[in-house]
């Protein structure tokens, strides 16, 4: 029995691993065509370079300080042409649900060169970063 249980162990930390790499970092959208990035990254990029950041979010909470534009995710894919294609583009919402929405409408369309926040403003602000909250 004990070496039962020792071989179901590593087959069950052996499948761990294997979802674990499968998962997060900044190319976890890359399959989706689009690029994740998580809130210490985008912290970072924002921090070094210049990030157009989309709030996609419906109804509108707030944003992420920075913010260039709020487009309802439901208004995305009718709205390319006010987007930057050079890869500078983010997208978020409040949990990561409405822009992936809006990330596989875009990349639907052909748009490509962008990134969405992993986990949105729910995680940016558990990693402890500001957030303007708002009103609708």
């Amino acid at each position: 029995m004990t070496r039962r249980r020792i071989g179901g162990a590593m087959v069950a930390m052996a499948t761990i691993f294997t979802l674990a790499s499968c998962g997060g970092g900044d190319d976890a959208g890359a399959a989706g065509g689009w690029d994740r990035v998580d809130s210490a990254t985008l912290e970072q990029r924002m921090a070094s370079e210049d990030v157009y950041l989309v709030n996609v979010h419906v109804p509108y909470e707030g944003e992420i300080p920075g913010t260039d534009a709020f487009i309802p995710y439901t208004e995305i894919a009718g709205r390319l042409d006010e987007l930057p294609d050079d890869g500078t583009l983010v997208i978020y919402c409040r949990s990561g649900n409405m822009s992936t929405q809006s990330a596989q409408e875009m990349v639907d369309t052909g748009f490509s060169a962008f990134a969405e926040l992993e986990g949105g403003f729910q995680a940016w602000e558990a990693a402890g970063l500001p957030f303007e909250k708002g009103s609708a």
